[in-house]
């Protein structure tokens, strides 16, 4: 092989698919700053308590470790159907997990996606859909939202009749705005896609919503076609878990049964998660106190004449600003990290603690009254 052959080769190295080529990978920038408030993290850790029974149920899985785990987590599967139930009836066939709601969403669409198939959403929504679609080869379709980030359900029904896709994504809290879905929108949009498809209500950030506001776990029993996720990221405070899982009619598990990798959540895994489950009532305490400080943030930053979107979730997108990424920069430059994403024009903030949600206050404040204050759109 001549040297320009050989260079020839290399600059084409690896072999990778065209569409992916030169693709940057997902992922939020991870920096060590005093205040962190860019991936909507639970900012309290579990206690003491609850550690201590996640690693005696830990060690306990590691005496096996030489063993294959529970193909199908029967007892977790359990657990989590009890768990949800709160909401409205579950029962374990119901239910699936997998690690965290990223490998849940990309089974479904795995199994209900593909090629010569089509995924539909509603922009602005969270920016890994389309990389989902992407990588089982299914074809992305995106809406739009309101000017208040809201869905207009007449727009939405008439894309669906129109796209006839295989699966609806709506994420509600919607990341990264925070709104919710109207509660006629699940009814309306499973009875547009029929049986040809299904409807994944994204819950990931469901123990947040206001009261009132209702789970579409209560609308299960109605749409056969209805796929309702969760994650123990967030209200449980097990962001390091990684643990996604569905309610839906049992033959969608069945069906996501087929695509799933042998034996994919590990023991350690399982038994983590059952043991986090026991200790819910805590976990779940801080919800609350978190809803509370979302509110106040919303409220603060209206006040201090920015835009600030409705919110279920815990977090907050607020702007406008002519030059976003400038803001991002003097925040961080204070020691606090948000996360540029969303609309151009907007930044979102995760809740965290007062102390940190002070700290943001006092360094937007900054940011805002210097050199830079003409980065607002006023």
């Amino acid at each position: 092989m001549t040297a320009s052959e050989l260079a020839s080769g290399l600059s084409a190295w690896p072999p990778i698919r065209p569409e992916l080529a030169g693709i940057e990978p997902y992922g939020a920038p991870q920096l060590d700053v005093p205040v962190q408030l860019n991936v909507n993290e639970n900012p309290y850790r579990p206690s003491a308590a609850c550690v201590a029974d996640i690693a005696a149920a830990v060690s306990e899985a590691a005496v096996t470790l030489n063993r294959y785990p529970d193909r199908e987590f029967t007892a977790l599967r359990t657990a989590l159907a009890d768990y949800l139930s709160r909401d409205a009836p579950v029962t374990p066939e119901m239910v699936w997990a997998a690690n965290g709601s990223n490998e849940v969403m990309l089974q479904l669409l795995q199994a209900f996606g593909g090629p010569g198939r089509t995924v539909v959403s509603f922009a602005p929504t969270y920016s890994m859909y389309p990389e989902y679609a992407r990588d089982t080869l299914t074809e992305w379709v995106a809406g739009t939202r309101e000017e208040d980030f809201s869905l207009d359900l007449g727009k939405a029904r008439a894309l669906v009749e129109e796209v006839r896709p295989s699966v609806v994504l709506l994420p509600s809290p919607n990341n990264p705005t925070g709104t919710a879905l109207p509660p006629e929108a699940v009814g309306v949009l499973c009875e547009a896609v029929g049986q040809d498809g299904i409807v994944v209500v994204d819950e990931a950030y469901g123990e947040f919503r206001r009261a009132g506001v209702p789970s579409a776990l209560e609308s299960l029993a109605s749409h056969r076609n209805l796929v309702v996720t969760r994650t123990m990221s967030k209200a449980f405070a097990g962001a390091g878990l990684r643990l996604g899982y569905f309610a839906a009619d049992p033959a969608i598990a069945d069906a996501v049964r087929v695509v799933r990798l042998p034996y994919h959540l590990s023991s350690v895994t399982q038994a983590a998660a059952l043991a986090a489950l026991r200790h819910a009532p805590e976990l779940l305490a801080k919800v609350d106190e978190l809803r509370a400080e979302r509110d106040r943030t919303v409220g603060w930053l209206r006040d201090n004449g920015l835009e600030a979107a409705d919110s279920d979730a815990n977090y907050v997108l607020f702007g406008r600003f002519a030059d976003r990424h400038a803001v991002w920069q003097g925040l961080l430059d204070r020691g606090v990290l948000i996360r540029e994403t969303g609309p151009e024009g907007w930044l979102r903030v995760s809740v965290g603690t007062p102390s940190e949600m002070a700290a943001f206050e006092g360094a937007l404040t900054d940011v805002m009254a210097g050199p830079m204050a003409e980065v607002v759109e006023r």
